[in-house]
């Protein structure tokens, strides 16, 4: 296993890609959600939400043998950015200060952790 000190441009882009693709799990929840309760299309939209939460699963193990634990669980909270602006863009959203600064932490928080 990797150290995190030995936290590589292309691990950064792997988790990145990984926790981006984790915060799609939220559209498609969100999706589902507006569809009416059991029918045809929110069984549709919770088969679609279940399958891409098994993909992740499997990649995530992946990553796993890769990267180490603590390393790869820190970056999680970039998803959380990931789905504020999937929000915004998609769901016309307001994005507050509140969040604005929340997201700086997380980020702050990150960068901080890679670098040392």
């Amino acid at each position: 296993m990797k150290s995190s000190s030995n936290l590589t441009v292309c691990s950064v882009v792997i988790l990145l890609l990984v926790y981006l693709f984790y915060s799609t799990v939220s559209i498609a929840t969100k999706f589902t959600s507006l569809q009416e309760f059991l029918s045809l299309r929110y069984f549709l939209g919770l088969s679609v939400v279940v399958a891409m939460l098994g993909v992740y699963a499997v990649i995530w193990q992946q990553v796993l043998k890769r990267i180490e634990l603590t390393t790869a669980y820190m970056f999680k909270g970039i998803s959380l950015i990931f789905v504020l602006m999937f929000s915004a863009l998609i769901f016309n959203e307001t994005i507050t200060v509140w969040n604005i600064a929340g997201a700086s932490l997380i980020v702050g928080g990150i960068v901080l952790f890679a670098k040392s």
